[in-house]
């Protein structure tokens, strides 16, 4: 997933992260660990020789997910995997998934602008109430730390760029006041109790194992699935909207680092976590179909179609990563054209039906 994964040096910081993990061996807890990046977290976690604990409800993760981790990392490192089927929003289940764990990485969440507007009661149900319950278990087990996804979305209306953490503008939609609650309640139990916790500001990770069905699925799987299925494909606005999209082996790294950095600084925050650029619509599209028309004849004259711009979805969004890479040594791995040519084999083996 990694460039150190594939054999070529990585960062100083994530490589010394990676060599502690295949020195000893935690307990991790993985919340949502049959979606997309909680399963890729997974993966990473069980080929570092790591003891895991898995929480979904299947809401929105897959068991195929799962399995396809089981037939990558092999039956040895998968017996150290335990999945509870439970929900983030029943208290037992997370007590029961923090015992004993060092390490918790929350990655339940409703994911979606456009589900939270469908649907706002079952979003904060999820992403708050479930996240209250993920603190309050991890602080009565003694978890050394939690890692919370936290989302590019909280920076909600404030115009600048690259957007940087402690500016924020007010929310666009019900996802993003519960991503911003996220980090409210996470600052309130590292004050009032002493938990640590890190938050990651995702923005517009993508890659294997991520969901290319549905209404709500993410832009580049649901393109590629279009594209290769020879379905029409859609831009919402003009194309010129602009996203910091963000390979999930970057993810995985920045979830790892926050998890054992040993910088005081650096707990109790909040974190970026993208490339600090910026690619328009119409540019992924151009891409996109570069690296897939040689494979697939039948690109070669083929045209998005344009709709109107979707309620709640910012104009631009770029991070600046200057804060993760100070205090916890985070230098993506991948750029957008080599994340897409690594996802793209997942997606043409996984998508195309």
């Amino acid at each position: 997933m990694s460039d150190y994964e594939n054999g070529t040096p990585a960062t100083t910081a994530y490589q010394s992260a990676r060599e502690r993990l295949q020195g000893g061996q935690y307990r991790w807890v993985v919340t949502g660990v049959a979606g997309f990046i909680g399963s890729n977290l997974l993966q990473s976690l069980l080929e570092l020789g790591q003891r895991v604990v898995g929480v979904d409800n299947f809401l929105t993760g897959y068991r195929h997910n799962l399995d396809q981790v089981r037939e990558l990392v092999g039956p040895v490192a998968w017996r150290c995997f335990e999945l509870i089927e439970g929900d983030v929003r029943d208290l037992a289940v997370c007590r029961q998934a923090c015992d004993r764990a060092d390490y918790l990485l929350h990655q339940a969440a409703l994911g979606s602008v456009g589900r939270s507007l469908a649907d706002p009661l079952l979003c904060n149900d999820i992403n708050i109430t479930g996240q209250l319950n993920i603190l309050d278990a991890a602080r009565h087990a003694g978890v050394k730390r939690v890692v919370y996804a936290a989302s590019s979305a909280s920076y909600g209306d404030h115009p600048g760029l690259p957007k940087v953490e402690q500016h924020i503008g007010s929310a666009l939609s019900p996802y993003a006041l519960t991503k911003y609650v996220n980090e409210l309640y996470a600052g309130v139990y590292a004050r009032c109790y002493g938990l640590e916790t890190i938050g990651l500001r995702y923005f517009n990770v993508f890659g294997p194992r991520q969901d290319a069905a549905g209404a709500y699925a993410a832009v580049i799987p649901q393109w590629v699935a279009a594209m290769i299925g020879k379905r029409q494909l859609i831009i919402n606005g003009d194309g010129e909207s602009s996203r910091d999209f963000c390979y999930v082996a970057n993810a995985v790294q920045a979830n790892l680092l926050a998890a054992l950095t040993d910088n005081r600084a650096a707990v109790n925050q909040v974190y970026n976590v993208a490339l600090n650029a910026r690619t328009s619509l119409n540019e992924l599209y151009l891409l996109l179909h570069e690296l897939l028309v040689e494979r697939h004849a039948h690109l070669r004259d083929y045209q998005p179609q344009y709709a109107p711009f979707r309620a709640g979805d910012v104009r631009h969004s770029q991070a600046d990563i200057t804060k993760a890479a100070s205090l916890l040594g985070y230098a993506p791995t991948h750029d957008l054209r080599r994340g897409l040519r690594q996802a793209l084999r997942w997606y043409e083996q996984n998508l195309a039906a």
